[in-house]
């Protein structure tokens, strides 16, 4: 199918602003489609089902895994699942519209191994590993052991920046936002 979409992959270290760069392309008129990942986590704040996530119990994706439904999946913290359904990404594709995978590192490497170079990765770094941890802290939706716990991620998730086609620091916003949207009309024009 000539018009079939191209997929553009975002990995970041938790609140490296990955998420805010991403709402800023959906908003730059490109047909661009979010791909809806699927986990096992409880909703926060006012997520909903369908819309920042597929809400799954640990049971439901466990089966999903063992049906093969998933493109890739991650139990990223103890029964802590991540995943991107199949049936979501070519449902997009198919009609033409180019996919947005917001997806943990270890995600977006087995992403862009899948559809090589159909995909393009951006890896969103934050400036500091200490700058990290005040945005974590700003954020005030968890508990100083979780923030702890995702620092510690985060010092290890910088480690696969190298692993991604383009690496975007995200320390003066509206300079990342000028990047990744440069970056993007470029693979998607091609």
């Amino acid at each position: 199918m000539a018009n079939r979409g191209k997929l553009i992959i975002f990995s970041a270290p938790s609140g490296s602003g990955k998420s805010t760069l991403i709402s800023y392309l959906m908003q730059q008129g490109l047909p661009l489609s979010f791909s809806v990942s699927a986990t096992s986590r409880a909703p926060r704040g006012e997520e909903q089902h369908g819309r920042e996530y597929y809400f799954l119990s640990e049971e439901e994706f466990r089966s999903r895994i063992a049906a093969d439904d998933f493109l890739e999946y991650e139990e990223v913290y103890p029964g802590k699942f991540y995943g991107t359904l199949k049936s979501e990404v070519e449902r997009l594709r198919n009609a033409g519209r180019h996919v947005i995978f917001d997806v943990d590192v270890v995600g977006g490497v087995n992403i862009k191994q899948f559809y090589k170079e159909e995909a393009l990765s951006i890896f969103i770094q934050p400036p500091s590993v200490e700058a990290l941890r005040e945005r974590l802290v700003g954020r005030a939706t968890d508990a100083p052991e979780v923030i702890a716990t995702r620092v510690a991620k985060a010092e290890q998730e910088l480690t696969y920046a190298p692993k991604f086609d383009k690496i975007v620091v995200n320390d003066i916003l509206a300079e990342a936002q000028k990047q990744v949207l440069a970056l993007v009309e470029e693979f998607v024009n091609r």
